[in-house]
């Protein structure tokens, strides 16, 4: 059962899961032809996670709404579309006339959880942002100094950060302590995150992936990894290798 809202109200819910990278779906009542319960303007929003805000009219026309938003959710490359919904022979509501839908999928941004804000970390962070993924930039240090104003970092935990986060975004490692690196490697793929990478040499790689072994992680577990992280573009600064790992995000995101 939908929270009901007013539309006002439904747009501020859509608009702070799709920043917080939380797909969804959103029908807009465009027209109402003769007797129907929805009005023109109303509208109604699915969340991924099952949420669900505002009305439609309720009844047997919500219901099929409903249905329509979760199957665009489930949808590849799915489509705006308009519908239409004939609310007596097709819906059995005694009113009998006829409204008119705009069903849209709202894609949220990725989201992707950089751990490490030093001289990597803190030029990718910039990149990521201008495009269009959202980026959470994390270190445990405190004495890093002052972050760069397009690189905006939080000192803390990469696990309460991560909290938050829906597994579908990245997380990209790249600390000042290989053990560090290890941990979180690791952390992240007990949590499932869509991608985990990492800044390393395949020397760094292979071992990464030896330790995971010893530990019982599964093969396909440490094949997951993207160690070392970023296209082959003979990086070799700072700017250079968040230039090739954004290069990867973006084929990533691009599947």
């Amino acid at each position: 059962m939908p929270e009901t809202a007013l539309p006002s109200r439904v747009l501020e819910v859509a608009a702070a899961n799709t920043r917080a990278g939380i797909a969804g779906a959103m029908a807009t009542v465009v027209a109402r032809h003769g007797s129907a319960p929805a009005t023109p303007g109303q509208k109604l929003y699915v969340a991924e996670n099952g949420n669900a805000v505002g009305t439609v009219g309720g009844g047997a026309i919500e219901r099929e709404v409903l249905a329509a938003l979760r199957e665009l959710l489930t949808t590849t490359d799915a489509q705006p579309s308009v519908r239409e919904f004939r609310l007596g022979p097709e819906l059995g509501m005694c009113c009998g006339g006829r409204v008119t839908l705009f069903l849209e999928p709202l894609v949220a941004p990725t989201s992707v959880l950089i751990v490490g804000a030093g001289h990597v970390g803190s030029a990718l962070s910039p990149i990521l942002r201008r495009l269009g993924f959202v980026v959470h930039l994390c270190d445990a240090r405190d004495d890093l100094g002052p972050a760069p104003a397009d690189a905006p970092r939080t000192i803390g935990d990469y696990d309460d950060i991560g909290k938050a986060l829906p597994t579908s975004s990245a997380v990209l490692v790249m600390t000042h302590d290989h053990v560090l690196d290890q941990d979180v490697l690791e952390w992240a793929l007990r949590r499932g995150f869509a991608l985990v990478g990492g800044v390393g040499s395949r020397a760094k790689a292979q071992r990464v992936r030896d330790r995971l072994a010893h530990k019982g992680f599964a093969e396909a577990d440490g094949a997951r990894v993207r160690m070392p992280m970023g296209v082959d573009v003979g990086a070799r600064l700072p700017d250079e290798i968040a230039v090739a790992i954004a290069a990867e995000m973006v084929a990533w995101r691009r599947k």
